[in-house]
């Protein structure tokens, strides 16, 4: 049974994100607050697997009241400002939801999470280069060594101590930060647009602005890696779609 914890200072948006959260039968009992203080008290004695935090709130905002906990559960992003999708991502956030929340959307977090949780108890690990370096790599989860081709890979995102490689069948979680892993994908086919995400050059379907779509999924471009993206693009890299378009 999965512990959530919701934080937001609007009682509407407590109540419905406890309402989504009583609709599933492997969440336990829902501990709401109205403002970051009173569950930075409650996160002190008690355990959570799940926190649904939004950002703006009087006093102690979600941002601040993050940075506070020393090992903070797997959190989720609530907020009315698109722009906070940037800093949260860089604090380690698994998701990021865009008020007013639907409950599809809602359950798309909810699969993400226990997706993460299930395959990090797997102990999968990168288990060193094929005979082929710069096609693929091997994963090693229990007694299973997989070979990974890197064509497969859409997108890498970084998880605290943790990466969730995103390919096109589905996900695999390893142990090892986002930095490890730009180590081990070559980077004439990836590149680094965030601290905490990494894309395949050639999944990327478009640019908006501080986006990139990839595999449609909507990436942050951070601001340090910004101009690094746009070079690449628009140098042509190998892999780069030829139909791939920039929006400024």
């Amino acid at each position: 049974m999965l512990k959530c914890v919701v934080i937001d200072d609007e009682s509407l948006a407590r109540d419905i994100l406890t309402d989504y959260l009583g609709r599933l039968d492997f969440v336990g009992p829902v501990h709401k607050f109205g403002n970051a203080r009173e569950a930075l008290v409650h996160l002190e004695n008690h355990e959570a697997d799940v926190l649904f935090l939004d950002i703006e709130m009087p006093g102690l905002n979600g941002i601040e009241f993050l940075k506070l906990l020393p090992q903070p559960p797997i959190t989720v992003f609530t907020t009315a400002y698109r722009d906070y999708a940037f800093e949260g991502f860089e604090l380690g956030v698994i998701d990021f939801l865009l008020k007013p929340i639907s409950y599809p959307r809602f359950l798309l977090a909810i699969e993400k999470i226990r997706d993460f949780l299930s395959l990090k108890d797997q102990n999968t690990r990168l288990d060193g280069p094929t005979e082929e370096p710069l096609g693929s790599v091997f994963v090693k989860s229990g007694v299973q060594r997989i070979k990974l081709n890197f064509d497969e890979v859409t997108h890498i995102q970084g998880l605290k101590d943790y990466a969730i490689i995103y390919t096109l069948t589905g996900k695999i979680v390893l142990k090892g930060s986002i930095k490890f892993m730009h180590a081990i994908f070559p980077e004439n086919r990836f590149i680094r647009v965030h601290k905490s995400f990494i894309v395949a050059v050639s999944r990327i379907a478009r640019m908006e602005r501080s986006r990139l779509i990839v595999n449609e999924n909507q990436i942050p471009i951070g601001r340090n890696y910004k101009e690094e993206v746009e070079r690449v693009l628009r140098r042509g890299d190998e892999g780069v779609r030829k139909d791939l378009t920039i929006d400024r």
